[in-house]
């Protein structure tokens, strides 16, 4: 077995301040995220935050995005809408160029498709018939269709925003590129879609001079448009809230009417309590009947829409912390090992080498603090996992794909070298009420759909209890002090810092 070891620091350009040699500082005073230029950020735009925020060039960013969607209306309501309009108006392309969604390999997205453009000029004329005429709401809002409409969420929402956005957020980059970037790390970039001509009713290109990576340029974005994990007006706390909705509604005859129909839309059974998912559905059932309701959600969230400003900023600020700050001093730590050596083995062994200095990282080297904000609160998201660890596997010899899919589901990563040398990884949260059916079943089915017998299972707990939980499920399973199942403690409460130890 030949191995390669370097044993240096490897620098890794992991983000814009990085590769772009500027201080992070300066990407901060202009009030940008700093974002990665190895994977996407869990980070997307909010419309509602250009919709309630105090500064007037956002205010006027979301007037153009409505002005947009009248646009839209008033073509969806003269007729049949052909496919050729439809992909000339309706279709953008994922704005991969803001390094924001969830993609570990990079920064490529599936953009808006047909779909989300037949469901948009289906609904111009039915839920949208007030739009930019509303009564209720103090405004138009694009989310109101993630409302209704199934399949529809957050990253279509975002991914339609920003594209009409787009020559703001060019002209927004191309101020800091000319004030703060060497010009041998700029080009100038003759943009597709960046303005849309009300007279000639088409989308007109644009040049800027912008950051240049890989041949494509790079985006900035404010932070105070950004959110995590879902716009402010959004589906579930439509339904999470319903039944709070009817009593906004002053007349007490429609009142009665909502409450009265979503009540029989529940189970017959007045013995047995109906189900979250029974309550989801009859909400669900309601809002289709009386669509009004959602103007009524809708003018809630406007009236505590600095509660979203705050909420927001936390998030940001969270992610920054965990996915910025926290992986610079990852990797910082990492370096300062024989972590990003070059090694030539086989897929199975640099697995094992991966997860188990990982494991000491966060076990024995204060790795664990990554995994908790300022108050103590622990991630407890396999995404964010994930992602830590496709990051350090990044400069692995080996070819480390993720949510690999061969028609039996998509395996969370896989380690390989050609076609007859493969490694699978799953990670699992102790907590996760699935973990029992997972274990029994999950990487076994991976398995035989990847050809491969190498399979590991990594565990991680972040509570006394957690671990028991674990340990139980896998002493069931006769899978205990199994080589292929790996435990990691990110526990908190049962370790010294290493810099006190």
């Amino acid at each position: 077995k030949y191995k390669v070891r370097l044993y240096k620091i490897i620098k890794m350009d992991l983000y814009f301040s990085d590769y772009f040699k500027v201080d992070p500082t300066v990407i901060e005073d202009y009030g940008a995220f700093n974002i990665s230029l190895v994977f996407d950020l869990p980070l997307f735009i909010d419309p509602f935050l250009l919709f309630n925020s105090k500064n007037e060039e956002y205010k006027k960013l979301h007037e153009k995005i409505i002005t947009y969607l009248k646009f839209l209306k008033e073509k969806s309501t003269q007729g049949n809408i052909n496919k050729g309009a439809l992909k000339a108006w309706y279709l953008f392309q994922e704005v991969e160029q803001n390094w924001f969604g969830f993609s570990l390999n990079g920064n490529k997205g599936s953009g808006l498709g047909m779909d989300f453009a037949t469901a948009l000029n289906e609904n111009l004329h039915r839920i949208f018939s007030d739009f930019g005429e509303e009564k209720i709401t103090r405004g138009s809002h694009l989310e109101k269709l993630c409302l209704i409409k199934e399949g529809i969420g957050k990253d279509n929402i975002s991914d339609f925003a920003t594209n009409l956005i787009k020559d703001f957020l060019l002209e927004y980059t191309e101020k800091f590129t000319k004030e703060n970037i060497a010009e041998e790390l700029t080009d100038d970039f003759r943009v597709k879609k960046a303005k849309f001509n009300y007279e000639t009713e088409t989308w007109e290109e644009g040049t800027y001079r912008l950051p240049k990576f890989n041949k494509n340029f790079v985006l900035l974005t404010p932070k105070e448009l950004l959110t995590k994990d879902d716009t402010w007006i959004n589906k579930p706390d439509l339904i999470k809230n319903f039944e709070d909705i009817p009593n906004a509604i002053s007349d007490d005859q429609l009142r009665f009417q909502i409450n009265n129909y979503f009540e029989s839309q529940l189970t017959n059974d007045p013995t047995k309590e109906p189900t979250k998912k029974e309550k989801a559905e009859a909400a669900f059932s309601t809002l289709q009947h009386y669509p009004e309701l959602i103007d009524f959600f809708i003018k809630y969230k406007e009236d505590n829409g600095e509660e979203a400003k705050s909420i927001s900023n936390e998030k940001v600020e969270f992610s920054n912390k965990v996915y910025v700050e926290n992986v610079k001093n990852f990797v910082n730590e990492f370096a300062k090992t024989d972590f990003y050596a070059l090694h030539k083995e086989y897929s199975h062994e640099e697995a094992v080498r991966q997860i188990n200095n990982l494991k000491d990282f966060i076990e024995n080297n204060d790795g664990y603090r990554l995994f908790y904000d300022n108050q103590g609160k622990v991630i407890r998201s396999e995404k964010d996992l994930q992602l830590l660890f496709a990051l350090v596997c990044k400069n692995s010899i080996f070819d480390v794909n993720r949510e690999v899919n061969n028609g039996r589901g998509p395996v969370d990563f896989t380690i390989s070298r050609g076609r007859s040398d493969k490694t699978l990884i799953e990670f699992k949260m102790a907590k996760s009420t699935s973990l029992k059916r997972n274990l029994q079943n999950q990487v076994e089915i991976y398995q035989t759909a990847n050809d491969t017998q190498n399979a590991f299972k990594v565990i991680i707990y972040f509570t006394e209890n957690e671990y028991y939980r674990a340990n139980t499920i896998l002493r069931q399973l006769e899978l205990l002090d199994k080589p292929n199942i790996i435990l990691i403690d990110a526990r908190m409460d049962n370790k010294p810092s290493a810099s006190n130890a």
